[in-house]
């Protein structure tokens, strides 16, 4: 790899390992903050699972670490602020679940070192996570009567579809049930790519937020041919799945960007 290829590929996985990821706000300051956050715990538990599924192959070491680390302190965190925000009984059980399900996770995630032994049982426990956070934030945007915390939904689901492709690539290549996890990425491939031109063409979408998405459907064509590999016998298959952990850190970035946009709209 050349040095200059390394070093940019070295910022960006620095700025996205550090990114705030909607989560430098101590409270939750409305409806469509809380589904922002929501959504945040959605993709953090596809991340997380990414960063460890990385560490067990040694892909991105460094990065993955930090990763996997900042994603666990920003989970504790906003699980705290939407615990306290959570005003109806339905959404305050949600809630309860949910962390108990992140307990048994994130032991799972921190307790061992990262090893193909224990990929099965991490990602029983990862899809209990989503599934419980995917709740919350459904429930919070039921809450809201307006058509833009609907697209705080999608765009905040576009960042979590990111992490979770990238984390089924990882998946098949160590490999864990490749056949499931190669149908999840077509799967999620096939709804982030439905997703896009819903947020791209809804009256909501400021030019600011069109050009953030032209960005992005750029940086997706990148990603898409990245996790076409999946299934591409290679000589080169650490890089092929470097390749897919950077990429999937830059959607990342981009994504949260236009989420947090569509969350500050005063309406």
């Amino acid at each position: 790899m050349k040095p200059s290829t390394l070093t940019r590929r070295t910022v960006i996985l620095a700025a996205a390992a550090s990114l705030p990821l909607s989560g430098a706000l101590a409270q939750v300051a409305d409806l469509n903050d809380a589904i922002n956050k929501a959504g945040s715990l959605r993709m953090l538990s596809e991340r997380l699972g990414k960063a460890w599924l990385a560490l067990a192959q040694g892909i991105e070491s460094s990065n993955a670490q930090q990763v996997l680390d900042k994603s666990a302190a920003l989970f504790d965190r906003q699980l705290v602020e939407l615990k306290t925000y959570a005003a109806t009984p339905d959404v305050r059980d949600t809630y309860a679940k949910l962390e108990g399900a992140w307990g048994s996770y994130k032991t799972a995630l921190t307790g061992a070192a990262p090893a193909k032994e224990g990929a099965a049982t991490l990602l029983q426990y990862e899809a209990k996570v989503l599934a419980l956070a995917h709740q919350g934030t459904t429930q919070f945007e039921s809450a809201t009567e307006k058509p833009l915390g609907k697209l705080v939904n999608i765009a905040g689901r576009q960042r979590m579809l990111s992490q979770r492709m990238a984390m089924y690539y990882l998946a098949a290549k160590l490999p864990v049930d490749a056949t499931t996890a190669m149908g999840e990425i077509d799967k999620a491939r096939a709804e982030f790519v439905r997703a896009m031109p819903v947020l791209r063409d809804a009256p909501q979408t400021t030019a600011r937020i069109k050009d953030e998405l032209q960005q992005a459907e750029l940086q997706w064509v990148l990603f898409d041919a990245a996790l076409q590999k999946v299934n591409v016998p290679s000589n080169y298959p650490v890089k092929h799945m470097s390749d897919v952990f950077v990429a999937s850190e830059k959607m990342l970035a981009m994504m949260d960007r236009v989420t947090s946009l569509y969350s500050a709209i005063k309406t």
